[in-house]
């Protein structure tokens, strides 16, 4: 089955892939699902994390220092795992390497993690981080858009977040270069925006690293009346 939709995907989904016993991809395990649950138990350990910008804090602690100094313009930050073995490899794979098959296992280790369930529960539509054009046709599908899909299903939205242009390269970037280049590149889709207002909001991507992205992303919600933001992310790294 071929997906050419807002997705962006020209490729064969490969969702058998999911269904059909083979090994899994971290510790080669025979058969199993592509994260087989002895290594999503091992790897994906739920961790206190801060319940602003999901960094990980220590126990008892609700909201990091930064946060509390300087709140983020979302509300909450959910994070599935830390940006480390085997997940940055699995989000490489599922990235750069053309295999969008890795999105529903993802997808799934996220639905898993506490506070996410409800959180897109209480949401009234999740949105997902898009690509710039370019980037979209370089890739060939929208990864977020993908793991937002399997995530909320019907629910999910990739018409309404809109991305203006392209940034530069954002890594090895300090929070403050990201913002900059962010400025301006995401909008709401006119004939959407009223229906925004007063709503709840889920806003998926597949990594946060100092959360640039999300904030200007959340801007442009809050300019449409959007009441209430939160992130969703499959790891969080240690930067902020």
């Amino acid at each position: 089955m071929l997906f050419t939709g807002l997705l962006g995907i020209s490729r064969p989904l490969r969702t058998w892939a999911d269904k059909v016993p083979s090994q899994c991809a971290v510790c080669h395990a025979w058969p199993s699902q592509r994260i087989c649950n002895a290594c999503a138990a091992r790897f994906a350990q739920p961790a206190t994390r801060c319940q602003r910008c999901a960094l990980r804090v220590p126990p008892g602690v609700a909201v990091c220092g930064a946060c509390v100094h300087s709140p983020p313009s979302f509300d909450a930050c959910v994070a599935a795992v830390d940006y480390a073995y085997p997940w940055a490899d699995a989000l490489a794979h599922f990235k750069f390497r053309g295999d969008p098959g890795w999105a529903r296992a993802l997808a799934t280790l996220m639905r898993s993690t506490p506070w996410m369930e409800p959180a897109l529960d209480a949401a009234d539509r999740v949105l997902s981080i898009p690509l710039s054009a370019e980037r979209l046709r370089e890739r060939g599908f929208n990864q977020s858009a993908l793991l937002a899909r399997h995530l909320a299903g019907p629910r999910s939205d990739t018409r309404t977040l809109l991305r203006l242009h392209a940034s530069e390269a954002q890594s090895g970037l300090p929070r403050a270069q990201r913002l900059r280049n962010l400025r301006g590149a995401f909008a709401i889709e006119p004939a959407h925006a009223a229906a925004l207002r007063g709503q709840r909001v889920v806003l998926v991507d597949d990594v946060m690293t100092t959360g640039a992205t999300m904030q200007a992303a959340t801007l442009a919600l809050r300019e449409a009346g959007v009441a209430h933001v939160t992130c969703a992310v499959l790891a969080r790294t240690g930067l902020d």
